[in-house]
C-alpha cells in the first residue's frame, strides 16, 4: 500500500512523535494493523490511532491510502 503525507504534517512534531506517527503510518500501510476507526460525518475519512496523535486519512483507491492531517487528540476532532 502507497501512502501519501499531507504538507503540514510530521515536520511540525518532535522527533520522538514523530517516529511513532511514522510507524504507525507503516504498519497499517503494510499490514493493515492499527486502531482504524470510520469517522462519522465524514465521508470516506478514517481516523489511525498512534498514542496522543491522531492521523485522519482516506483511501485514495485501494492499494493508495491519503494522509490528510496529524493531529494532537486534542485538536483533532474540533
Amino acid at each position: 500500500m502507497v501512502h501519501e503525507y499531507c504538507e503540514n504534517g510530521l515536520e511540525r512534531l518532535e522527533s520522538r512523535d514523530r517516529e511513532l506517527v511514522e510507524q504507525a503510518i507503516e504498519r497499517f500501510a503494510e499490514k493493515g494493523v492499527g486502531d482504524v476507526k470510520l469517522l462519522a460525518g465524514a465521508e470516506r475519512q478514517y481516523r489511525l490511532r498512534a498514542g496522543d496523535w491522531r492521523i485522519r486519512f482516506l483511501y485514495e483507491h485501494p492499494d493508495i491510502i491519503r494522509i490528510l492531517h496529524i493531529r494532537n487528540r486534542r485538536e483533532a476532532y474540533r
